[in-house]
């Protein structure tokens, strides 16, 4: 067996794709993400220039928008695919469109979710499908499902459209063989977005993994819930599909916790986080065969020990339930690393109309420079790069 040698400050592979103008401008583009008050005034002008109706989608396009997103439509996505595909990394088109209210609109964004499990349909540079149950049902509708009381003749409506929308996306996407997550959401709507998973699981998965749930695992309950999903899964004859992330609401779900008066549903510190996110690996891999997931982190850490765990076990690199899975924009030393020595790695590019983005974009600004060190990280790779080509 060759030597293990994962080395993710390898920049040279990390950047290999980016010319020195595009290295240039993301270095320019992280320095401002990097800087709290800058992005905080960045974000702040975007949202305001937004409401007034000002002219500032180009600036955005041209900007944090190119670093982040594939494009406004699948079709503008293609260049991002091909580029990624060429790495041997997968692409996961994300329809980043967010925050709608109306019945007409939810069927929209469903209709757009389907065309991007058509678009990925034997393509294997298109490995998964993804979408937000918030991006086709009313927030209101699933904190009352989550809350478990009776719902009213309205309420009962919307959730019976809202459960035909995600039973269309996964049959559609079992039909055609494509897997698909199901992403996580805030605590208090989590309950019904869980046991719409794990219906469409059980109506889904019985011969190979098609849907996934999401586990966040910044929740103090995750971890057991990942083994109880499991255990049911084994009971009820199908495959777990599970996506392990950390989690992207803390400061969300603190600060609603502490105004309404209940425990806080989030870890108490970053290495309780860190722990129960690697005892999940750790579980999913004791269970491989009945469990297909995907690392969804760009922890540094966790990514080098599941992947010394394989190498350590002789698990194949490829093996067809382990994926490895970062942002479009971020970590590349992970995501082009993984690829170069043969590890199942995506990237999630999210698309949509620059305006509807936008919420996405603000979120992944102050997300990403909340994490701890995640900005000077990137920053400091890409300075390397630049003075190993002589740029600085």
């Amino acid at each position: 067996m060759s030597e293990f040698n994962l080395d993710f400050s390898d920049t040279a592979t990390a950047f290999g794709d980016k010319s020195d103008k595009e290295l240039l401008e993301k270095n320019k583009l992280f320095k401002m993400l990097n800087s709290p008050l800058l992005n905080s005034l960045g974000t702040g002008a975007a949202k305001f220039a937004l409401s007034l109706g000002l002219p500032v989608e180009g600036i955005i396009k041209r900007t944090i928008f190119e670093q982040f997103c594939g494009g406004e439509t699948i079709e503008e996505c293609q260049p991002t695919v091909e580029r990624l595909s060429k790495a041997g990394i997968g692409a996961i088109l994300d329809y980043s469109v967010e925050g709608k209210t109306k019945e007409a609109e939810f069927d929209a964004t469903c209709e757009e979710i389907k065309k991007t499990i058509r678009r990925a349909k034997g393509d294997p540079n298109i490995p998964f499908a993804v979408f937000k149950v918030t991006g086709i049902a009313p927030l209101g509708t699933l904190e009352r499902m989550s809350s478990r009381k009776q719902l009213d003749a309205k309420s009962q409506m919307k959730c019976a459209a809202l459960t035909e929308r995600v039973n269309d996306i996964c049959h559609l996407a079992h039909s055609l063989e494509q897997p698909v997550f199901i992403d996580a959401e805030e605590s208090w709507i989590q309950d019904a977005i869980d046991r719409l998973a794990d219906d469409m699981m059980k109506r889904y998965n019985s011969e190979r993994v098609i849907v996934f749930n999401t586990f966040q695992l910044y929740r103090t309950d995750r971890l057991q819930f990942l083994r109880d999903s499991r255990k049911r899964a084994a009971a009820e004859g199908y495959l777990l599909g599970a996506k392990l992330v950390r989690g992207a609401y803390m400061e969300k779900e603190r600060e609603r916790a502490s105004e309404m008066g209940y425990p806080s549903p989030i870890q108490p510190d970053r290495e309780s986080t860190d722990a129960d996110f690697d005892a999940a690996i750790d579980y999913c891999l004791n269970h491989l065969d009945e469990i297909a997931f995907v690392a969804g982190t760009h922890n540094e850490k966790s990514t080098f020990r599941l992947a010394k765990r394989m190498y350590d076990e002789e698990i194949s690199s490829s093996h067809p339930h382990i994926y490895f899975s970062q942002l479009y924009g971020m970590s590349d030393n992970l995501s082009y690393v993984l690829a170069k020595h043969g590890y199942n790695v995506s990237k999630y590019v999210p698309y949509g109309p620059v305006k509807d983005a936008v919420p996405y974009l603000i979120r992944r600004a102050e997300e990403n420079t909340s994490v701890m060190g995640q900005m000077g990280r990137e920053l400091s790779l890409i300075r390397t790069e630049l003075k190993r080509r002589g740029l600085a």
